[in-house]
């Protein structure tokens, strides 16, 4: 099994920056990729970016330019820095372990950006 801890979440303003951080752990080495995803009230969750074991990353069109995935130690930790953020990233945000046999989830941590 694998749990995820998310952290770094809070309240900033328009065009400040954050960074979430993912701390994996149990069995990290069955992770072939962790993704950031983030839920707006009344709406689906979508994914942000993903960062795979191999390194490659993928952004939501909406995030490119402003945040940046990275890994610490394999993908042991997780970071998602956001900068310029804007309203419209206010979330609950959640990383998600990628394993050969599913998946694991956080338990979130709320984002808020005021205008």
């Amino acid at each position: 099994q694998v749990q995820l801890v998310e952290s770094g979440g809070g309240l900033v303003q328009a065009g400040g920056s954050l960074r979430l951080s993912c701390a994996a752990s149990g069995s990290t080495f069955s992770i072939n990729a962790i993704g950031w995803y983030r839920q707006a009230p009344g709406k689906q969750r979508e994914l942000v970016a993903s960062i795979s074991s191999g390194g490659s990353t993928t952004y939501a069109d909406s995030v490119k330019g402003r945040f940046t995935i990275s890994r610490d130690n394999g993908l042991n930790t997780v970071y998602l820095q956001m900068n310029s953020l804007k309203p419209e990233d206010t979330a609950v945000y959640y990383c998600r372990a990628i394993v050969n046999y599913g998946f694991y989830w956080g338990q979130g941590t709320q984002v808020t950006v005021s205008s």
